[in-house]
């Protein structure tokens, strides 16, 4: 282990952060979002593309299944930057099957294999951060791992959504969208290069060799992690959290594009790539960093976990009130994404933090984390799957008045979850009302 130290000198959490959460953000993001609209532009119904593209996102749900097998092979770094690599290729296959005639099927499939490869990332990268950094700094820097992990959502849902409706005009919806997969490729591909050489090693893997010594860690894992205190008032908080979040996140973009007709706002997917490169770039950036200086001055508390929930949740009526309204005014529409993302990236800080702070410290710091990051991508992969039909059903107006209304559970659980302080040097929670 000193070995390992001396050549591999101790970096500056600025050297990686950055790109690893942008990494880690790039392909869910295209997987949440993007393709959404891919779809969208071939004439996918709505109830088809929320309930496919949401399904796909399951590997970030139950990614603490494989969590504990990470330990046994290499370091955490390894996982980072192979699983990058991986799914840039991954990438360069879904712009290839473009070009075929089931396309939809194989992009599915592929967009599947590619949720694996960013899950099991997640789970190395947020064992880097866990054990690379102290509390203090973690919480100091939660805020710049929302913000890069964002600068990727706006790339992805903004910047490069822009370039494939501009390039549509020119070379039509498949050519487009290829040449914007070829470029997630690429992108992922320099990233796990980069990090190959800037990413501290995380820890090296425990000293476990077999399936057999695997499955009893998971089984302890598991054990351990049902056995915290409050731990289902605490799961609770972290599903319902999301509950209005992962209705609208997934239907706001098909809005966008709908006819006026039907009760959306009849945006270009240009028009909708400006939205989310402009107005939601610089609010989403400002949200979030803000969100970690004021975690770190104020510390995890239940006034600041109400603040929190109330950036996150309140901002949802900027997308009822375009839905009731329809405004054609790209600045109206801009303003309202711009006050929903500035809360979201303010309000998605408390999630992160609650659970690197209240779910993770113990014994499988990093297997932990892995469970309650995991069903907090239940808590929105649960609502997103079904968002479709309700909002075909309800129609958009309708539909975002719903999401206010869902915003209810996360109140109710931001109010009722108990709070501990972890000692860690004790390496146990003292129950404390904080």
């Amino acid at each position: 282990m000193n070995s390992d130290k001396k050549k591999i000198p101790k970096r500056h959490p600025a050297w990686w952060i950055p790109s690893t959460w942008f990494a880690m953000g790039l392909p869910f993001v295209a997987l949440a979002t993007s393709t959404s609209i891919m779809y969208k532009n071939m004439g996918i119904s709505d109830t088809k593309i929320a309930f496919w593209t949401s399904l796909i996102m399951l590997p970030w749900t139950i990614k603490p299944l494989w969590g504990p097998f990470l330990e046994m092979f290499k370091t955490k770094k390894f996982f980072v930057y192979t699983t990058q690599i991986f799914t840039g290729c991954m990438f360069g296959l879904a712009a290839l099957s473009m070009q075929s005639g089931y396309f939809f099927s194989i992009s599915i499939a592929i967009f599947a294999i590619i949720a694996i490869s960013g899950a099991t990332h997640d789970t190395a990268a947020d064992g880097v951060y866990l054990n690379e950094l102290s509390a203090k700094v973690q919480a100091k820097y939660v805020g710049w791992q929302g913000a890069f992990y964002n600068i990727a959502k706006v790339f992805s849902g903004g910047l490069l959504v822009y370039l494939a409706g501009e390039l549509e005009k020119k070379t039509g919806v498949i050519n487009a969208w290829m040449i914007v997969l070829f470029i997630y490729a690429v992108v992922m591909v320099l990233l796990g290069l980069y990090n190959m050489k800037m990413l501290p090693t995380g820890g090296r893997s425990a000293e476990v060799h077999t399936m057999k010594e695997g499955f009893a860690t998971l089984k302890d894992v598991i054990i351990t992690f049902f056995q915290k205190k409050y731990i289902w008032f605490s799961l609770c908080f972290i599903v319902f959290y999301r509950f209005a979040e992962g209705q609208a996140i997934k239907i706001t973009p098909l809005f966008f594009k709908a006819d006026r007709a039907i009760g959306g706002l009849g945006l270009s997917t240009s028009q909708v790539g400006v939205l989310y490169g402009i107005f939601g770039a610089v609010a989403f950036v400002l949200g979030s960093i803000a969100a970690g200086y004021f975690v770190s001055n104020k510390g995890l508390t239940r006034r600041t976990l109400i603040i929190l929930c109330t950036f996150f949740n309140v901002p949802f009526v900027a997308y009822a009130y375009l839905a009731v309204t329809q405004p054609s005014n790209l600045y109206i529409i801009g303003s309202a994404v711009a006050i929903e993302y500035f809360g979201y990236g303010f309000g998605f800080v408390g999630l992160i933090l609650f659970i690197m702070q209240q779910i993770a410290p113990g014994k499988y710091k990093m297997a932990h984390y892995a469970f309650g990051s995991g069903l907090m991508s239940l808590g929105f992969l649960l609502p997103s799957m079904v968002s479709g039909m309700v909002s075909d059903w309800l129609g958009y107006k309708e539909f975002f008045i719903w999401v206010l209304i869902s915003t209810l559970p996360a109140f109710l659980v931001t109010w009722f979850v108990p709070l501990q302080k972890f000692d860690e040097d004790k390496q146990e929670a003292t129950v404390k009302e904080i």
